[in-house]
């Protein structure tokens, strides 16, 4: 329902100030309105429609760029996967040789070692064995109360391991 204002706005002249003409029609202010805003409205639900086609082509633009990353991640990681695998065996590979080379090493300082103990055995077993002749000796005189003829002359080594 319009408003008083509305209502008196009806009543104004319809053309310039002066004496009343007969056939003047009320002034529709709301229809002058509507046929000034009309064009520009036009022009905007135009740009409207060009907005809305822009956010849209704007959304597939989006859509296809997320899906072509997805893409690209998928196969950097089968790169990256396929990558791992083969640096793991080269790891492996590598690390096989070291060990080989290490065990060769360590084999062959067992045997220095084990040549080594060899030496010095052969070296004191002759110490060791007139020990053991001379104490072997002093047991039998011990048991036998005389002393045997010359058991001393041929142990080059006395107890303590120094030279007779």
């Amino acid at each position: 329902m319009p408003g008083f204002r509305e209502f008196l706005a009806r009543f104004r002249p319809a053309g310039s100030p002066g004496p009343a003409v007969g056939g003047a029609v009320p002034a529709d202010r709301s229809a002058e309105l509507t046929a000034e805003l009309q064009p520009p409205l036009t022009l905007l639900d135009d740009t409207a429609r060009e907005a809305a086609a822009i956010r849209a082509a704007a959304v597939r633009e989006a859509a296809e760029r997320r899906r072509a990353a997805a893409e690209r991640a998928d196969r950097t990681m089968r790169a990256a996967r396929a990558r791992a695998l083969e640096v793991r065996r080269e790891t492996a590979a590598r690390l096989g040789d070291e060990a080989v080379t290490e065990a060769a090493r360590e084999d062959v300082a067992a045997r220095r070692a084990v040549q080594e103990l060899r030496e010095r055995a052969r070296q004191r077993t002759p110490a060791l064995a007139a020990r053991l002749v001379a104490q072997v000796a002093d047991e039998l005189t011990a048991l036998a109360g005389t002393p045997p003829p010359g058991a001393r002359q041929e142990a080059p080594w006395a107890r303590d391991g120094s030279r007779e």
